[in-house]
């Protein structure tokens, strides 16, 4: 007969589940901030009120919006997510969690296959639920309409405070104070703002006027110094003359947020006397005559609204500033330097200049992928930020932190064969006629 034996379980120690919670407010006055802080303690002694659970912390971002994905907080909870350090997220709504009906369900998809449950209190909805999905589905489609129509009803009120002439957004400038909503001159940056127009329209260049406010060691709005850029900008600017051209700029769409100089798209008001002058109407139309004619003269072209794949993401950890994109002496070829190199010289920062082509490849291995793509790049990459010569610091969009070190090519590697066949063609040109030469002689 054959032996048959009973084999108890083994007791497992009950383990305590680790809950985490997110937390957002979207302004950053003290009413929000004040939210915020509460959000915080509330989560954390609702957390801690279980004895089942283990504090897994509270990750809160402020004054950004729901309908973005690069919020830091945010970030570091997936990153800690995927780490294997929780099990459980709790936050207060959808609409805390995103408003991008596309952001949430890719982000609970993810946190779903990891064995992360996220609960959202308001809607009472576990994701790891049957029916969590469905409901995530119809409810966060409901908070992105939502979100747009705010979105678009903040747009009507904006506008129809334009065409009053209201001015909307004026957080201060060079020259001017904000006093309880109230625009007043600042007497000292007057005299300064009035000095520049008059050293402009005197012949001096914008890198001369720069050069002359450094020298006397007066600084720019900021605290920093001034650039042939910021002084450009505030020769242009009509709020100068006690005058405002409403809607410069307008939101492309109320997911992104991002803000586009207005070429036509919309209507624009001009509107006289919002505010006290510094800079009377003939000098200022006399500077932008000057302007007009020495962009003629040195060709300056406007390539402001050029969006290249590396634009406004790469920056110098040297002096801060943003790296722009210049033709390379090979034709065809375009090299990334700093702002502050190409505007102030190597002087200011010593930063050195990235081939375009060495970025893509370099940035393609970084992505794991046989050719740079733009959308891959886009997606997935923060931001580069460049310490020193030759090396280059990707940051992922999920906080992941990745150095590459790239070599200087050699000047054999980087003649093209279109460049070795005109050298070739020069030195023959060269030899032919000093042999010819020669036989003259003889």
């Amino acid at each position: 007969m054959r032996k048959i034996q009973r084999v108890e379980p083994l007791t497992k120690l009950p383990t305590r589940k680790r809950v985490s919670a997110y937390a957002r407010v979207s302004g950053s006055n003290d009413e929000m901030l004040h939210s915020l802080a509460a959000q915080v303690s509330y989560f954390s002694g609702y957390i801690q009120k279980h004895k089942d659970w283990e504090y897994a912390g509270v990750y809160a971002d402020k004054a950004l919006t729901g309908t973005k994905d690069t919020r830091p907080e945010f970030q570091r909870l997936l990153t800690d997510c995927r780490a294997g350090l929780v099990d459980m997220v709790i936050t207060k709504s959808l609409t805390r969690f995103a408003r991008n009906t596309v952001t949430m369900l890719e982000t609970v998809r993810e946190l779903k296959t990891l064995g992360v449950d996220v609960f959202f209190q308001k809607e009472n909805i576990h994701s790891m639920s049957g029916d969590g999905e469905l409901m995530l589905t119809i409810l966060a489609s409901f908070a992105q309409e939502e979100s747009r129509s705010a979105s678009e009803n903040c747009k009507w009120s904006i506008k129809k405070r334009f065409e009053k002439g209201t001015m909307v957004g004026f957080y201060g400038m060079y020259g001017y104070c904000l006093v309880k909503g109230e625009i007043t001159i600042n007497e000292e940056q007057a005299a300064v703002v009035r000095q520049i127009f008059e050293w402009y329209i005197e012949g001096n260049g914008m890198v001369k006027v720069a050069q002359l406010l450094n020298g006397k060691g007066i600084t720019s709005y900021l605290g920093g110094r001034w650039t042939s850029s910021n002084v450009g900008e505030l020769l242009k600017n009509e709020k100068y003359t006690g005058n405002a051209l409403l809607q410069k700029f307008f939101s492309t769409d109320h997911l992104t947020k991002k803000q586009k100089r207005n070429r036509g798209e919309l209507p624009q008001y001009f509107a006289e006397g919002t505010h006290t002058a510094i800079i009377d109407m003939t000098t200022f139309e006399e500077a932008q005559r000057v302007r007009q004619e020495r962009g003629a003269h040195f060709k300056v072209h406007d390539n402001s609204n050029n969006i290249y794949p590396f634009s406004g993401k790469i920056i110098c950890e040297q002096c801060g500033k943003k790296y722009n994109r210049k033709k390379a002496v090979r034709v065809g070829m375009f090299n990334w330097q700093c702002a502050t190199f190409l505007q102030q010289g190597k002087r200011f920062c010593p930063a050195k200049q990235v081939p375009e082509e060495t970025l893509m490849a370099v940035t393609a291995e970084v992505l794991g992928l046989e050719a740079f793509d733009e959308a891959v790049f886009q997606k997935r990459i923060s931001e580069i930020r460049i310490p020193s010569a030759n090396r280059l610091v990707f940051i992922f969009s999920d906080g992941r932190i990745v150095k590459r070190e790239w070599k200087d090519r050699s000047r054999s590697e980087s003649w093209t064969p279109e460049m070795k066949q005109q050298a070739r063609e020069k030195a023959l040109l060269i030899c032919e006629g000093g042999c010819a030469s020669s036989v003259r002689v003889i």
